[in-house]
């Protein structure tokens, strides 16, 4: 049955679309962000420097030579504290330097003779003039800590009046000097041995001339020499002639004495450690 009126659609209503969503922020956006606070915070740092660095007041002239005048003296003030090279040279020699007697036949009771040598190595091996010891009966060293012992040549090198003790006692420690190298003329020199039997005496002078000849009176020439003015006499031969540093350059052989006595004229001689220190064995410099 039909009821009057208008008719009536009952065909589905399209159901409305979802609200859209507001769209997602940019991914690049999100990955440079922490890098434009990091360079905010840095202008900003330089900003607050900057602003520090310009309030404060400038240097004067006045300020940099006081500062400067500062410096100076407390340099010039350390090197006065520090002791002159002489003192430090013979601290490091007094304790292998040794002192050598030899006992010779001839006359009532031999003759005897005061030397000077110096150690050159752990095994206690000394190292001398010959003619110190040349001929001796008997030889006796003494130590800087007050050992004696017997000694006997080791070696000789009569071309060049070196030679090579071993002493039958060692100091209880042994302490070998430091050999340098070559000289050269103007060099700061120092000579130290027992001359006149005045045992550790030290004396400084400068190299006076290079591969000098020096006659002994068995009527040989030694060749090659330092020549040199620090004040050397009998007792000296046969010690040290060290550089400012406390290396031994050299083995003090004799003494120029045109008027044939042993006194000291301002001239000495060395033989250089090259040469001398190859009796004992030791390399080349």
């Amino acid at each position: 049955m039909r009821h009057g009126g208008a008719p009536t659609d009952l065909r589905a209503t399209p159901a409305a679309p979802p609200p859209s969503e507001p769209p997602a922020p940019s991914r690049r956006w999100l990955r440079w962000w922490p890098a434009g606070v990091a360079l905010a915070l840095v202008c900003a740092a330089l900003v607050v420097l900057n602003q520090r660095v310009t309030s404060r007041p400038a240097t004067s002239e006045a300020d940099v030579n006081g500062i400067v005048d500062e410096r100076v003296g407390a340099a010039i003030e350390a090197l006065q504290a520090q002791p002159p090279a002489s003192v430090t040279v013979y601290q490091a020699i007094v304790p292998p330097l040794v002192v050598i007697e030899s006992q010779r036949p001839g006359g009532a009771g031999g003759r005897s003779g005061t030397g000077s040598g110096v150690i050159v190595n752990v095994e206690g091996d000394i190292l001398t003039s010959l003619h110190v010891v040349e001929g001796a009966a008997s030889i006796t060293v003494s130590f800087s800590d007050g050992t004696r012992s017997p000694a006997t040549i080791r070696s000789a090198d009569p071309a060049h009046d070196i030679a090579v003790l071993a002493p039958a006692r060692l100091p209880e420690v042994v302490v070998p000097a430091v050999l340098g190298g070559g000289a050269r003329v103007g060099d700061e020199v120092f000579a130290v041995g027992h001359p006149l039997g005045l045992v550790g005496s030290l004396s400084a002078g400068v190299v006076s001339g290079l591969d000098r000849s020096f006659p002994l009176a068995n009527g040989r020439s030694l060749g090659g020499m330092i020549q040199f003015d620090a004040a050397v006499n009998p007792g000296n031969s046969g010690g040290p002639l060290l550089n400012r540093n406390g290396q031994v350059i050299g083995i003090v052989t004799g003494l120029a004495n045109p008027g044939g006595d042993d006194e000291f004229i301002g001239i000495g001689f060395a033989v250089p450690i090259a040469t001398a220190g190859g009796a004992a064995g030791a390399p080349a410099r």
